[in-house]
């Protein structure tokens, strides 16, 4: 196996199969982080992989035998990629060695005769990377489609057979189980039927069909845990399986010498424990199974982002359209999109118009109108109309690629308040091994007759009360669905470490141009002088600024077409910097600039002032327009809030925060804007390289703060926020530049990623603090703490139901978080008490 050259900055995953505690996540982090190479390794036990940082060159190869020798499986996936252009034994060597040189690529076989080649990858396959490495070998890669059409996710198949599989061994070991139970729980309940089945059946029979039945149990059902349990015990590095096998085994092994050779033990304490051996088994593989089930649950928000892909597209092949696999499509090709179908990939229309259905990236119902010339996005609906395009971003390259990236990251990431469970979850089953065999050696010197059978029953149940499991899962079970029901809402954390960052967020900067507002000029306000008509101004100074590609110039123009007004031809068309344009329209000369302007051409502004006054008061850009050397009008262009804006800040203020603008504006428009919006703080007059020191000046008194820009001109500023948060409308957004991305241009994604955060960390606690409170609270009492007391004691069964419900209790309370409403989506007078308790 090869080892590959790769950015240090570019992880690669590997899926692990084995894992099923805290303990298991800290062993394997510690294996593959002694790697040569190795820069940073991070195990996340509910997405049952390893994110692997390379320092320059990759040795996948190393990171898995490390993985193995822990006691652990990677998951290793296959691919099949068609090969044209191979002639001989020289081609096949050439591409084999292509491909085995890309990043993540274990082996690679490539057959002459069918044209193919065969790799494995530690995660999922490179294919892109892989295609681009034999067109780099000067061969054509061609894409082999899945028999049935579609993908087979094997990951997802592992889950279904391991899902499967607990299902079988519970039910099996339910029915063997069930007997043993009643019957001898039974006896104890009711005395006369334990006479009975003395009298009966007799005690040596009794106890054998016990055994036979246990047994099976056993080492049955309850093999998997030996399989995993034993190596880990002969590593000198237990795991929960280690426990549930040391606890059921001593159970099980006690009972079997009380069976057949109870003259070896002490008088009086020849009892069987068979029930509880089998209940255990029983019982942790009924938690398993539960706990699969929620598993699968936690990933639904990344199955419905992949179930919106196409799974094919009508590509223009020899003048036709033809129905073509979505991996076999290119970028440049041409597609046809019919009422009714999904757009397959990212592209510009080329002709045709439609209406289509982009809620899934912008969080708006209403379909949005495309033609000529715009962007359409992969895997939103066409609702009406048909239309060709042209495609431009293909597989990875797509949006709603880089958004399941970017969840998978999310989801895969881990939160800093992790750092505590992995310093406990370090010695806990060691500490747990410890605590039953001192819990034995106390109740064997110290206990009441018989001694033996007391401290048996009370070092049992220690082990097998304690729990792991919940420790592990406490935090990645949350953040997956934490990190899924925030993309549902248009909210993509970039990483986990965002995620606890926002929930402490105290102000939110926010700048101005295409955040607060739409980031393009309107025409607001055009008031003729007296003794001229409004429309007539409105299509001669129109007709002078269609020859500007000025913002305001653009606006003006898109006010006369909106009300339909005829340009006209211009002559001597003239830009004077920083003050305005002329040119004569119909032998009329024109002039439109700002009061200066007027005032160097001999027109007298006076007669209007007192609007442009009011017009800068309400933040809007004044302009003047004479013809013919006379004041013509006055027209005053502004770039209008956003319509949820106003919403949205008091969304902020009910969740306790301060919100700040920076804007480039004079101080006079930004603070009109600032009192208009409420907002509490305002930087003014910042250049775009200023915004940088605004930041850390609204973070001087120790205020942590998150900045919200539009992510392509603010990128500094979002870098240097503890927080920073681009929005934009998707397609638009520099996704690379910020922790969190707003999918929609609606300020109110930031409300729902601070509230979302807020709800996340405080489920995360939840199931912290019960996975800790559990474990201090029933070790103890599984040792017999409460027997001078009451006489209180814990049954081994009592103690592995608790167990098994104890990680699923975990995973319940994490998957309350996908019925996490939107709080900006409250209404009425309730808005600001649901935003203060989701604050609380």
């Amino acid at each position: 196996m090869n080892a590959h050259s790769s950015p240090a900055a570019a992880p690669q995953s590997f899926r692990i199969e084995g894992m099923t505690c805290a303990s298991c996540v800290r062993r394997v982090e510690r294996a593959v982080g002694n790697v040569r190479g190795v820069t940073r390794a991070a195990v996340n036990l509910a997405t049952e992989s390893a994110e692997v940082t390379f320092d320059g060159v990759s040795r996948p190869s190393d990171v898995i035998e490390a993985i193995r020798t822990a006691g652990y499986e990677v998951a290793i996936e296959t691919a099949e990629i068609g090969i044209e252009g191979m002639t001989c034994a020289s081609c096949v060597r050439r591409v084999e060695r292509a491909i085995s040189a890309v990043p993540g690529v274990l082996r690679a076989s490539v057959n002459l005769a069918t044209e193919r080649a065969t790799l494995e990858a530690a995660g999922p396959v490179p294919v892109a990377a892989v295609e681009a490495a034999i067109e780099g070998a000067g061969y054509q890669a061609r894409r082999i489609a899945a028999a049935d059409g579609a993908a087979v996710d094997p990951r997802q198949e592992a889950k279904d057979k391991e899902l499967l599989n607990l299902k079988r061994d519970l039910r099996f070991a339910g029915v063997l189980t069930l007997p043993i139970f009643l019957l001898e729980m039974g006896s104890h309940a009711y005395p006369p039927l334990h006479h009975w089945l003395w009298m009966a059946i007799g005690r040596e029979r009794l106890y054998l069909a016990y055994f036979l039945l246990a047994t099976i149990v056993q080492f049955g059902p309850g093999l998997r845990f030996y399989r995993k349990g034993l190596p880990a015990l002969m590593r000198l590095a237990p795991e929960m399986n280690a426990l549930v096998v040391l606890g059921s085994t001593a159970a099980w092994g006690y009972s079997v010498v009380a069976t057949f050779a109870p003259s070896i033990l002490p008088e009086g304490t020849a009892n069987v424990y068979y029930e509880a051996s089998a209940v255990i088994i029983t019982l942790i593989l009924f938690g398993r199974f539960l706990e699969a089930k929620a598993k699968g649950r936690t990933s639904e928000a990344i199955k419905r982002l992949m179930g919106l892909q196409a799974k094919s597209a009508r590509v223009e092949r020899d003048c036709a359209f033809v129905e073509t696999p979505l991996d076999a499509v290119r970028a440049g090709d041409v597609i046809q999109v019919r009422p009714g179908d999904k757009v397959p990939v990212d592209g510009l229309v080329l002709g045709g118009s439609s209406f289509i259905d982009e809620s899934m990236i912008s969080g708006e119902p209403v379909p949005v109108a495309k033609g000529e010339g715009d962007e359409v996005v992969g895997g939103t609906i066409n609702k009406t109309g048909s239309f060709t395009y042209r495609a431009t971003k293909v597989g990875a390259d797509t949006l709603l690629a880089q958004i399941i990236r970017m969840v998978e990251t999310a989801q895969g990431s881990k939160l800093p308040i992790q750092a505590l469970v992995d310093k406990v979850t370090a010695w806990f089953v060691p500490a747990v091994m410890a605590a039953a065999a001192i819990t034995f050696l106390v109740w064997l010197s110290f206990g009441p007759e018989p001694a033996l059978t007391f401290a048996l029953v009370n070092a049992v149940a220690v082990l097998i009360i304690a729990c792991p499991c919940a420790m592990g899962l406490a935090t990645p079970v949350s953040i997956m669905v934490g990190t899924g029901r925030a993309a549902e809402l248009g909210v993509l954390f970039r990483n986990g470490e965002a995620l606890q960052t926002l929930k402490g967020v105290e102000v939110v900067a926010l700048d101005k141009t295409g955040t607060l507002t739409e980031g393009r000029p309107l025409l607001t306000d055009l008031v003729p002088a007296p003794g001229f008509d409004r429309e007539r101004v409105l299509a001669l100074v129109a007709s002078v600024e269609g020859q500007s590609e000025h913002p305001v110039a653009s606006a003006i123009v898109a006010a006369a077409k909106a009300e339909r007004l005829t340009l006209h031809s211009v002559a001597e068309f003239e830009a004077v910097p920083g003050y305005g344009v002329t040119a004569v329209v119909g032998g009329h000369r024109i002039a439109i600039g700002a009061d200066r302007f007027m005032s160097r051409l001999g027109v007298d502004p006076a007669p209007l002032a007192e609007l442009a006054l009011a017009f800068g008061r309400k933040a809007k850009t004044p302009l003047y327009a004479a013809l013919d050397g006379r004041l013509a009008a006055i027209i005053a262009v502004s770039d209008p809030v956003k319509p949820t804006t106003p919403q949205a800040i008091r969304a902020l203020h009910g969740l306790g925060l301060k919100v700040a603008m920076i804007t480039g504006d004079n101080r006079r428009t930004a603070e009109a804007i600032a009192a208009e919006l409420g907002i509490d703080e305002v930087v003014a007059e910042v250049l775009p390289d200023g915004k940088v020191e605004a930041v850390k000046r609204l973070r001087d008194r120790g205020r942590a703060v998150a900045f919200v820009g539009d992510g392509i001109n603010d990128a500094p500023a979002l870098a240097e926020a503890d927080v920073g948060l681009a929005i934009g409308t998707g397609t638009d957004v520099a996704i690379e530049s910020a922790d969190v991305v707003l999918m929609s241009g609606d300020l109110n994604g930031v409300t729902n990623a601070i509230a979302l955060s807020k709800a996340t960390i405080g489920n995360i606690r939840q199931n912290l603090f019960w996975a800790f409170a559990y474990n201090a609270g029933l070790i103890p009492v599984a040792a017999g703490v409460l027997y001078p007391i009451g006489g209180t004691l814990l049954s081994p069964m009592l103690a592995a139901g608790a167990m098994a419900l104890s990680s699923v209790f975990v995973l319940g309370n994490a998957l309350r978080l996908r019925r996490f409403k939107a709080p900006t989506a409250s209404a009425g007078g309730n808005e600001t008490a649901k935003l203060r308790a989701v604050a609380a």
